[in-house]
């Protein structure tokens, strides 16, 4: 079968690169008996692919099973899965087959696979590496020819590394890996999906299908779909019966998505997203907050300053606190340079928080705010020689106090000539 033969009895709808690679990958690998490993976020419609790879494998006379290891109570899956001999538990009044003696020359598709037990695991270890497994209750091993496709939404890697999955076991798994990518990485086909989605409600609900107009395409293109193809099926379906008008425009769209701003759009800057951002870009970034805030201070005082007339004595001090904000202003701008000139010299050692306490301790320590003629060369000169007196000359308790490296504390020295 080719592609296209292949999306047609299928019904896989789309023409994304990467949908088509995951299809291409299932095709070569059907004609094969090597175990393989689905992954994919929930709703992208993994469940299809096993059943593409049965049918284009030797196996496909056989029974195809899929089985959802995370819809299975923890204490019957083993017998789920291997049968259980009569008498072996509290209950089990029969021998009963398992779905891998029932799969016999087929298929199984293990869905949620990640969700398996332990001690469960050890079991389907053994039959993907002898072919071989026992029922419970049962020290009788009997044999199995079962072609095993397993999938899983969840990030196995990580689930080892919290031991809540085997590292060998994975390996077994993922001898051929599959990825199926996610509504948001295939933009391409979600009109297309929705179009298809709304003729099918159309047809069986007896009523026209809905029609997007341009701005509502363009939402339903920058939307995340966290549900991937389930979710905009179920969206689709939901406008399809409540609207009666079905020319859908960019309001009425935006009704039925649980969170309109929960598209794929540039978002505030969060550290647990991006760990690798640099200190100093953050560091800017606080900067330029601050200077914000400072300006929308300075409009608040202005707009009290052009209201009605006011008692004397309270312009005054209007006046006097745009002032002090203008000073404020000037004194942050200065760190911010300081900073810059300790951070360009690639200094491992700066310590940010312990400068920032000496700077502001320096600036607290008169009443009176420095005057703006002060140069920051001045100010920086300053600190060295009250942290070098403070230390009696010990240039290195001085560099820690500063909260720069000693090397850079010997160069200002050098620079400020300071004896």
């Amino acid at each position: 079968m080719d592609l296209q033969t292949i999306k047609q009895r299928f019904g896989v709808i789309g023409n994304s690169i990467l949908l088509e690679r995951a299809l291409d990958i299932a095709m070569q690998v059907a004609t094969t008996d090597l175990t393989v490993l689905i992954t994919g976020e929930s709703g992208v419609g993994k469940e299809v692919f096993p059943k593409i790879i049965h049918t284009l494998s030797s196996k496909k006379h056989g029974n195809y099973i899929a089985v959802n290891c995370g819809a299975i109570p923890e204490g019957t899956i083993d017998s789920e899965l291997f049968g259980h001999e009569k008498g072996s538990f509290t209950g089990a009044h029969d021998a009963r087959k398992g779905y891998f003696e029932v799969a016999d020359g087929g298929t199984i598709f293990l869905d949620e696979i990640a969700e398996l037990p332990l001690g469960t695991q050890v079991r389907l270890l053994r039959v993907l590496e002898s072919g071989e497994f026992m029922k419970v209750g049962s020290s009788k091993g009997q044999k199995t020819d079962v072609r095993v496709i397993a999938a899983s939404n969840v990030n196995i890697p990580e689930a080892i590394s919290k031991s809540k999955f085997r590292q060998d076991l994975y390996y077994r798994l993922n001898t051929v890996p599959i990825q199926i990518p996610s509504l948001r990485e295939r933009k391409e086909d979600i009109h297309l999906l929705f179009r298809k989605f709304a003729s099918d409600f159309a047809e069986k609900y007896r009523m026209p299908a809905i029609r997007l107009d341009e701005e509502a395409q363009k939402i339903l293109l920058r939307y995340r779909w966290d549900g991937n193809i389930r979710q905009l099926k179920n969206i689709t379906e939901q406008i399809s019966i409540i609207e009666k008008e079905k020319d859908i425009d960019a309001r009425t769209i935006s009704k039925y998505l649980p969170d309109v701003y929960n598209r794929d759009l540039p978002v505030i800057y969060n550290k647990g997203e991006n760990e690798n951002i640099s200190e100093r870009d953050l560091l800017y970034k606080v900067f330029f907050d601050m200077k914000r805030d400072m300006t929308d201070l300075k409009k608040v005082v202005l707009e009290m300053l052009q209201r009605e007339d006011v008692g004397s004595k309270r312009k005054e001090n209007d006046i006097e606190l745009m002032r002090k904000l203008d000073t404020g202003y000037e004194i942050i701008r200065d760190k911010e340079k300081l900073r810059r000139s300790h951070m360009d010299d690639d200094d491992d050692d700066f310590d940010v928080e312990s400068f920032d306490d000496q700077v502001f301790d320096s600036e607290n320590t008169n009443e009176e705010v420095m005057e703006e003629s002060l140069s920051i060369h001045k100010k920086e000169e300053d600190l060295i020689r009250r942290a070098l007196e403070k230390h009696k000359s010990k240039r290195k308790d001085a560099a820690k106090d500063l909260g720069i490296s000693e090397r850079t504390l010997y160069r200002k020295i050098k620079e400020y000539n300071i004896i």
